[in-house]
């Protein structure tokens, strides 16, 4: 009899993986409403979770670590499958959307946005999803460029210049601009700290509309893996889809920078572990980024709380501490991940 761990990815069910990953999240929630700002222990917590406690203990669960758990989710689960959408449409596992500049794209365009008035508590969604729909097109057209369609390496250099230009415009952008630059201190670094519920529930509908499109691309992606004379023997239509993955992950990366900034390496990490686990078929990939997008955002910012208390370590530094490090040894594999 084999162990679990021992069997090849592909012959793992998803069933038998989901559970663990889930029981694994739950934790994490539990541990984020747990510990945070305020004074407030874990057997309050439960008191309020129950419908008791006192109001202080009331205020500090509902109004400051329940939206940040919330919101950790949300960010974490819109990253994760929007990375495994671009590695799966650019045919390279190391196409990630904060590390080639759709994050950075959606920065600069909030950037634009406070630089003219606006402040990080009425920012536009849509601005941001659109910023990240450029920087989409952006990395797209890159690897569509003739010979660097197939050399990873090539092609997060050319994403890491574009990210590099962009970040540089817009300190450029803040650097003339005081009150643009005191706003987006911190959300730059990335945090999931002091947003609220109204900031989460305006972003529900574009990632209603992004799922929606994600559930539409899934078979048709996992054709398309196969080859575009397949897809197109199958009845799909390669171009179509490829655009309906770029308009997903503008939506999902979008929204997920416009409320916890740009977090790096959670779009390479998540599906890079999901594939680890269930193999390469997109299909189980998505299904596994839903719970594992969460569990890395939370468990990030968990320890960010903890490591330099009583200030918070920004949850960006967090995950590039762990990013960077996955994303040196994949380009160190003696031979990289095919998808």
């Amino acid at each position: 009899m084999r162990f679990w761990f021992q069997s090849p990815p592909a012959q793992r069910s998803i069933k038998s993986t989901l559970i663990p990953v889930v029981l694994l999240l739950v934790f994490c929630c539990l541990a984020s409403l747990f510990y945070g700002a305020g004074d407030v222990g874990p057997s309050e917590v439960v008191a309020v979770l129950m419908g008791a406690g006192s109001d202080d203990a009331r205020f500090v669960v509902t109004e400051l670590r329940l939206p940040r758990t919330l919101i950790g989710i949300f960010a974490g689960l819109s990253l994760g499958v929007a990375g495994a959408l671009m590695q799966s449409v650019a045919r390279n596992p190391l196409a990630e959307p904060g590390l080639l500049g759709v994050s950075s794209g959606s920065a600069f365009a909030v950037a634009i946005a406070l630089a003219l008035g606006a402040s990080t508590a009425t920012l536009s969604v849509g601005l941001a999803q659109l910023g990240a729909l450029i920087g989409c097109f952006c990395v797209i057209g890159v690897a569509q460029m003739q010979g660097q369609r197939n050399d990873p390496i090539r092609l997060v250099l050319a994403g890491a210049a574009l990210s590099s230009l962009l970040i540089a415009m817009t300190s450029l952008l803040l650097l003339y601009n005081e009150r643009a630059a005191d706003e987006i201190r911190f959300w730059v670094t990335g945090s999931i700290a002091g947003r609220n519920v109204d900031q989460l529930l305006s972003l529900l509908p574009s990632f209603v509309i992004a799922i929606a499109c994600v559930v539409y691309v899934a078979r048709p992606l996992a054709s398309l893996a196969l080859g575009e004379r397949v897809a197109i023997g199958l009845g799909y239509k390669p171009g179509r889809i490829r655009l309906l993955v770029v308009f997903a992950v503008a939506l999902l990366v979008g929204a997920a920078t416009a409320i916890a900034g740009p977090v790096m390496f959670v779009g390479l990490v998540v599906p890079f572990a999901a594939r680890a686990l269930v193999g390469p078929d997109i299909r189980r990939t998505l299904c596994l980024c839903l719970p594992i997008g969460p569990l890395v955002i939370l468990s990030a910012d968990v320890f960010s709380r903890l490591v330099a208390q009583p200030a918070e370590m920004p949850l960006g530094v967090l995950t590039a501490m762990v990013g960077a490090p996955v994303l040196l040894a994949i380009v160190r594999a003696h031979r990289l991940p095919t998808l």
